[in-house]
């Protein structure tokens, strides 16, 4: 009987400990309210919603669902989440078993065998507090998850332009390349007849073989960047691109940008701004646990020890009140946190981890207004330089190649003449192509330092207007 009322007093203890200790979750330390983001909804998802070219979104898509960084950065990301209910559990209990060589003789018989069993017990809070820790950690590499795949959407769209750049680069060198073997062959004909000079036929030779080795540049430029492409979507680099087949769009719309709300949006939805959240509350968390140090742990246990009848000749003759019968213990004990300095040290280094993770906040938030403050600088400039030569440049160069081959025809301009009007107009069409490839990049470099879409920024700005 008394061996039950002490199991379960015992039991009681032990039950009742997790409540005492637990406290409350805590938001994380700087957490920034009042987020406008879409519930559900990350940041580089809204982009790829938002992206127009049907087989661009397949290519984002493709490579966020296969790219082993990503994978990798999940895996990482659900390994911290099952930390928690580990760290947040009580010690292993220890049990103990004791046979005695010599047997202690006493006054109810010989002790045969002790056994005990024991648990730990931390001081209140602890085990709330590095559960919380953990979590805070899970909640750091999720949102580094997101920012991996907030990086690779932006070099998805960085490769696919350059391959469309790439495209048109090698059609409009293809159609120059077609143009000067026309004029080489009428030049050849006109110095066979003795009207033109050799030597536009030779620097019209030369020009093609300079372009047709500029074919060979463009095609193995496109291959590097293929190779890139597969390598995020982890196929072979010689792997072929299907159903991709990108196209510059024909015409670029400009994009209105408000460095202020920029930078707002920015610091709204950047995934790694939330992982910099996490870590300060995690070292927040990690300080407080450290200051619980100077506070004992305790231990509580039971033991039971077996004890024979005495054998004597005085015990079998005058049998002592309770003779054999065994015995049950309650065992207690406490930690002594004497080491002192070694718990200041503790206290210290998780004070200096904490200042550690807000200098590295505020160093990450330097680094996304400048890249947007730069960002903001080099896509207005993109769009006017697209502007210039797409509605000046390409329409003087078109005029000027009209106006040589009409001197060409009638005699008053010759081959060469006609090669560097011919020439204008090719850089000019590639200086077209460059400048749209440009803005476009820059558009989703901007997207990318904003942690989301421009057209969902847009739609914030509208709503916070009205």
């Amino acid at each position: 009987m008394r061996f039950g009322k002490h199991c379960i007093a015992v039991i009681a203890l032990l039950a009742a400990w997790p409540a005492a200790g637990a406290e409350p979750p805590r938001e994380p330390a700087g957490h920034r309210a009042g987020s406008m983001a879409l519930p559900g909804v990350s940041g580089p998802k809204r982009i790829q919603e938002n992206i127009e070219d049907l087989g661009l979104r397949e290519l984002v898509e493709e490579i966020l669902q296969r790219n082993p960084g990503v994978a990798a950065a999940e895996a990482r990301a659900r390994a911290a989440a099952l930390r928690a209910p580990q760290v947040k559990a009580f010690p292993d209990p220890v049990a103990s078993l004791t046979a005695f060589l010599e047997t202690p003789e006493t006054r109810t018989g010989p002790q045969r065998l002790s056994a005990s069993v024991s648990q730990g017990l931390p001081w209140f809070g602890k085990l709330a507090l590095k559960e919380q820790a953990a979590l805070y950690a899970a909640t750091a590499l999720e949102a580094e998850v997101d920012a991996k795949r907030l990086t690779l959407v932006t070099e998805s769209r960085r490769l696919y332009y350059e391959i469309a750049f790439l495209d048109r680069y090698q059609e409009i060198t293809g159609e120059f390349r077609i143009h000067l073997l026309q004029h080489e062959e009428i030049a050849r004909g006109r110095y066979s007849t003795g009207v033109g000079s050799g030597l536009g036929v030779v620097k019209l030779q030369a020009e093609i073989t300079r372009v047709e080795k500029k074919l060979l540049d463009i095609e193995a430029r496109r291959v590097a960047v293929a190779a890139q492409i597969n390598t995020l979507r982890d196929r072979s680099t010689l792997a072929s691109l299907p159903r991709l087949q990108p196209k510059l769009p024909p015409e670029a719309a400009e994009v209105p940008l408000n460095l202020e709300q920029l930078v707002v949006t920015a610091l709204r939805s950047r995934p790694e701004l939330d992982a910099a959240d996490a870590m300060i509350s995690r070292a927040e968390t990690l300080a407080q646990l450290a200051e619980k140090g100077y506070r004992p742990d305790f231990k509580v246990g039971l033991t039971y020890t077996l004890v024979d009848s005495r054998n004597d000749t005085p015990g079998r003759l005058q049998p002592p009140e309770d003779n054999g019968d065994d015995i049950l213990g309650i065992q207690g004990g406490i930690t002594l946190p004497v080491r002192r300095k070694k718990l200041a040290a503790g206290v210290e280094e998780a004070i200096e981890l904490q200042t550690a993770t807000e200098e590295a906040k505020r160093d990450l938030v330097a680094s996304i207004q400048a890249t947007i403050g730069d960002l903001t600088q080099q896509v207005p400039l993109s769009w006017r330089q697209l502007r210039l030569v797409e509605d000046l440049l390409i329409v003087q160069a078109e005029e000027a190649l009209e106006s040589a081959q009409a001197g060409y025809v009638s005699g008053t301009l010759n081959a060469l003449d006609l090669l560097d009007a011919e020439h204008v107009l090719f850089e000019a069409q590639t200086a077209v192509a460059r400048a749209k490839t440009d803005y476009l990049i820059g558009l989703a470099k901007l997207e990318g330092a904003l942690g989301d879409s421009l057209q969902a920024d847009t739609t914030t700005t509208e709503r916070l207007e009205s």
